[in-house]
């Protein structure tokens, strides 16, 4: 039996721009009863900015906490919970203007939110592209985070590497050696435009730590955008795996 809406919204207009990191540099982050999700062999995490938007807590709309911008660090993971793989996300930092967003969300699900200064901008850049821009005031500089795409959308294909990006419905965070907040996510498949150019400058060493740094200053391994949808976040519970026994 599914578990009651905790949160509804629309995620739009998101820019994902993936790195390839090794996968000893996850580990600190990884939940228990979880492992790292692979591409073709590589560990992948994922700049995303995007639009937070008509968002309902419980059912309520709280005033000036509706519409907003959030750009966070994710990487990929998988649970297996007796019969399936869910396949997940464990957010590493997000970032939202909304104070309050922050502390409901780090008090119940455990995330890693901060409260920074936030903004964004949607250009037409000619007829046929749309450039997309998301900033964050951290210090006193404005990170960016954008792409540029091609205005035409199409269906994720199977077995693709967006697929492999997108496709997560199931969020995890660590509650300690032993135990793992596992909440479930719901949206319509999306779909995608290519992108024709991007941006990222940022703090890496400052917002995500130094052991981040030699791989988000690099080439990305991808960047894709996704149209978004309504999505749900259903309330969710704990995972606890038994300890292992001393020799």
């Amino acid at each position: 039996m599914s578990k009651r809406k905790f949160l509804t919204a629309e995620w739009r207009n998101l820019v994902m721009i993936n790195y390839e990191v090794d996968a000893e540099v996850l580990k600190p982050y990884l939940p228990a009863a979880t492992e790292i999700d692979l591409w073709q062999g590589k560990a992948l995490v994922s700049m995303v900015g995007f639009l937070f938007n008509n968002t309902r807590v419980l059912g309520i709309k709280w005033p000036l906490h509706v519409n907003f911008e959030e750009v966070n660090l994710r990487f990929y993971v998988r649970h297996f919970d007796g019969s399936v793989w869910k396949r997940g996300a464990v957010f590493i930092s997000e970032i939202v203007s909304k104070s309050i967003i922050a502390v409901i969300a780090n008090t119940l699900y455990k995330e890693h939110y901060s409260a920074m200064p936030t903004r964004h901008s949607i250009s037409k850049q000619g007829a046929h592209h749309t450039s997309f821009l998301y900033e964050w005031k951290f210090g006193d500089k404005w990170n960016k985070l954008g792409a540029t795409i091609r205005n035409s959308l199409k269906n994720i294909e199977e077995g693709s590497p967006e697929e492999f990006i997108f496709e997560h419905y199931w969020g995890y965070n660590s509650l300690g050696a032993h135990k793992t907040k596992q909440y479930q996510v719901e949206h319509i498949r999306w779909q995608v435009a290519e992108v024709t150019d991007y941006v990222f400058e940022a703090d890496v060493a400052g917002l995500y730590g130094k052991d981040f740094e030699p791989y988000l200053t690099t080439k990305p391994y991808s960047v894709f955008f996704a149209n978004g949808s309504p999505i749900s976040v259903r309330i969710g519970d704990n995972l606890q795996l038994a300890p292992t026994p001393l020799k």
